[in-house]
């Protein structure tokens, strides 16, 4: 069993607005509302994939009750502990006209000291039934930034695969902890990092940075594809480049979130690192033509599959002992 962790889940509004300007009154041609944040996107992306796949969190409130109302009808397997404070809602606006989206994410919930408790407490135990733990999306507020690492290490106690894809310091101190896997996306690598990067060079260079901060792998994608540094504890990794032509884009949100899917579902099935990736990023590029973060459909992603480069470099990658 694969679990997913959001412990800032949120109900996702999207809208359809064509000719999209600030400061004019619109109507929306389409609108949907799912439950969300990155590990639920990630949860039910696997369920359509056929993975097996348990979400938890932490949901509070009215909109908590009903992102776990929505979990319920989409038939994702979830577990979430209720906390007070109410789960927040997220807002995109997708121009169809140009592809542009606009994102609006309030804050969300605040956790008390024992509600941290009981969600740290309930991760650990359904962790105990699953081979994969996904730890997704930002921290609420009152959770002090070191408790992904925390949980990474206790999860290495228990024999559990670590995947963590988050952003600023939650991401910094969690892969500080040595992680399976670390998945960032271009502009939270950067940040990672401490650097932009200018092209392919400076790409692989970061995921060469974030290995020595800890990950035991690491994979930053972009719009086109990805570049990985691959090969856990061995002095030799191998790094890959990854692309596929873009798609149109109905909605690029989520398409992070669908990626990382695809390559848990790989993992899980004990896949290559090659059929990993190549997999991965058919998952990404086929979510860009639905609304809705973390939707797919498998039979599109196995068309994809062929067109899909995945480049393994000449020279791999050695680090510094």
């Amino acid at each position: 069993m694969i679990l997913t962790v959001t412990l800032n889940a949120a109900i996702d509004r999207t809208l359809a607005v064509p000719n999209f300007h600030v400061g004019r009154r619109h109507r929306a041609v389409e609108q949907t509302a799912v439950a969300g944040g990155k590990g639920v996107n990630v949860a039910r992306a696997l369920r359509a994939l056929g993975r097996p796949v348990l979400a938890t969190g932490a949901a509070g409130g009215g909109t908590g009750a009903r992102i776990i109302e929505l979990l319920d009808d989409e038939g994702i397997t979830n577990d979430f502990v209720r906390i007070t404070d109410e789960s927040r809602m997220s807002t995109a606006v997708i121009d169809p006209t140009d592809g542009v989206t606009t994102e609006i994410n309030e804050r969300g919930p605040a956790l008390s000291a024992a509600e941290r408790e009981r969600a740290v407490e309930r991760i650990l135990y359904l962790a105990q039934g699953a081979q994969i733990v996904v730890l997704c999306g930002s921290l609420p507020r009152g959770v002090p930034v070191e408790l992904y690492g925390q949980l990474v290490e206790e999860l290495r106690r228990l024999g559990v695969t670590s995947v963590l894809d988050t952003e600023g310091e939650p991401l910094r101190v969690g892969t500080r902890a040595c992680p399976e896997l670390v998945t960032p996306n271009l502009t939270e690598a950067e940040e990672l990092v401490g650097h932009e990067f200018a092209d392919d060079e400076d790409r692989l260079s970061g995921v060469r940075e974030i290995v020595e901060l800890g990950a035991r792998d690491a994979v930053i994608t972009y719009e086109s594809g990805c570049v990985a540094l691959l090969g856990g504890d061995s002095a030799e990794r191998v790094a890959y480049r990854v692309s596929v032509a873009p798609r149109e884009p109905m909605s690029p949100v989520g398409a992070g979130d669908a990626f990382l899917a695809g390559y848990v579902a790989g993992l899980y099935e004990g896949q290559s690192a090659e059929d990993c990736l190549r997999f991965a990023t058919a998952c990404g590029a086929e979510s860009v033509r639905h609304v809705g973060a973390g939707v797919i459909d498998p039979r599109e992603v196995e068309r994809l599959l062929p067109e899909v480069t995945v480049e393994r470099l000449a020279e791999p990658a050695i680090l510094s002992p």
